[in-house]
């Protein structure tokens, strides 16, 4: 369903949350609370979106480029209400067809339920429609007044309301649809003659009613779906929603969550089926994760891409490939530029960044990887150093095919590993090996007899080597 004019409320405050950030901005599953509205909307193909700013401009105008690059920012220095904001987004604007008005803390918001409003409301030929709900505990929300005949009435805002219509269940959403016309005639009528002192949009329904237009409120199935967010703890509750949502989703498309009260898996992520995702684990960002592929328990992964068949345990991974069959962790970290060939390993407490790892390659665990590309068939062996930083700048090692690296080995960048070299375990390897070599960078050991017996006279140490001595 295409309309023609969006606005989307975006201006203000949010007192609420105390915070420096503005609450548009406050980020669910994946998405600020504006980039879930806003990724809805862009579902109807509007023509025209406007979306109206006040509270921390700037920040909140870059957020739009980011997001929405079409889209027009309307500022709205002054906050003086819903009213207000439309009018200064039809300002010197003549809409026609329909004209959607919406909030941007409605994350739970589908494009779906927005197509079904709006062809409800073109189907209905209404001059004006709004989305409401059942909602079970009602408070903060404008009731919607219904006459004799069910019909719409009017909307009355929470501190406007009486007591009995204070204990009406059914609530106003926030969400709108007008004829761009009939909203034209009556947005500029109305008055800020209200407990707030502010110009209500709800007050144009008013308008319109009394002119005889037809208006609709239309209820839609899932109350959840137009709760705002106003302070912390509704933004908890609304990433929680998300999160089942999302979840369910991918359960049905055939991803296995072995505990999906304790996955969280982001909006933008993909998934494919045969995926198993063990309890404890985030899935985050751009990631995108293939067939087979066995996530978790305890796993954070963010932008990565993990292939067919690949295994992440207890691990935190941002910006990394992992090839098809390889494995990962437990305790591993994978930092940004970080690409395991198919088959490879990143074994126990294992750290690397800006590194290629080769087909078959190994690295199993205690060691770092920093700015190193390594071949094929070559194995690292434990608590191997890539010393890349010398204080001013990173440098580079590459290792190559089927190479064997000693334990406690510190390759000094930048330097390099020829195709089938080895290292002395123990060694710290300043220059380049040659292929086929075995580099050895490490002092003969000395032996100095009695030092303990003579530095250490009267210790558990000195008595066990004087029981020793007895014994020979």
């Amino acid at each position: 369903m295409a309309v023609e004019t969006v606005i989307i409320l975006a201006a203000g405050e949010g007192t609420r949350m105390k915070s420096t950030q503005p609450k548009v901005l406050h980020s669910v599953a994946g998405r600020s609370l504006l980039g879930h509205v806003v990724h809805a909307v862009s579902q109807l193909s509007p023509r025209d979106l406007r979306i109206v700013v006040g509270s921390g401009r700037e920040s909140v105008e870059a957020h739009i480029a980011d997001i929405a690059p079409a889209a027009t920012t309307v500022f709205q220095e002054h906050r003086g209400g819903t009213g207000h904001a439309a009018q200064l987004a039809l300002a010197g604007k003549t809409p026609s067809g329909t004209v959607l008005v919406l909030a941007g803390d409605t994350p739970m918001l589908t494009g779906q339920s927005l197509a079904q409003f709006l062809d409800a409301h073109v189907s209905g030929k209404f001059a004006a429609s709004v989305l409401t709900a059942e909602h079970p505990d009602p408070t903060g929300y404008g009731r919607i007044i219904r006459d004799d005949a069910d019909e719409l009435l009017r909307i009355v805002e929470e501190k406007d309301a009486t007591e009995d219509e204070r204990i009406i269940f059914e609530i106003n959403s926030g969400v709108y649809a007008f004829d761009s016309a009939a909203l034209a005639g009556a947005i500029s009528k109305i008055t800020n003659s209200n407990a707030q002192g502010e110009l209500y949009l709800t007050d144009v329904i008013g308008i319109l009613k009394g002119q005889g237009a037809s208006i609709a409120a239309i209820v839609i199935d899932d109350f959840t779906e137009i709760l705002g967010v106003n302070d912390r703890i509704q933004l908890a509750e609304s990433a929680a929603l998300l999160r089942d949502r999302i979840n369910e989703n991918w359960m049905r498309e055939g991803v296995t969550i072995i505990d999906p009260t304790t996955t969280w898996i982001d909006s933008t992520a993909s998934l494919s089926n045969d995926v198993t995702i063990h309890p404890g684990s985030a899935i985050l960002g751009s990631t995108q994760i293939a067939s087979g592929a066995v996530i978790g328990p305890r796993t954070t992964l963010t932008d990565c891409v993990v292939k067919e068949g690949a295994s992440v345990l207890e691990s935190i991974a941002t910006g990394t490939v992992i090839g098809e069959g390889a494995t990962v962790g437990p305790f591993t970290y994978l930092r940004n530029g970080t690409v395991l060939g198919d088959g490879s390993k990143a074994g126990a407490f294992v750290e690397m960044k800006n590194s290629t790892v080769g087909t078959g390659s190994k690295v199993p665990h205690l060691s770092y990887v920093g700015d190193a590309t390594i071949g094929e068939g070559t194995n690292i062996g434990a608590a191997t150093i890539f010393v890349n930083y010398d204080g001013v700048e990173k440098h580079h090692t590459t290792v190559g095919d089927h190479v064997r690296i000693g334990s406690d080995t510190m390759l000094v960048a930048p330097i390099t590993i020829g195709d089938g070299a080895y290292t002395a375990a123990g060694s710290v390897i300043t220059e380049d090996v040659p292929a086929g070599a075995i580099g050895v960078g490490r002092a003969k050991q000395k032996n100095v007899l009695s030092w303990v017996l003579r530095k250490r006279a009267g210790t558990k140490s000195a008595q066990a080597a004087e029981a020793s001595d007895t014994k020979g």
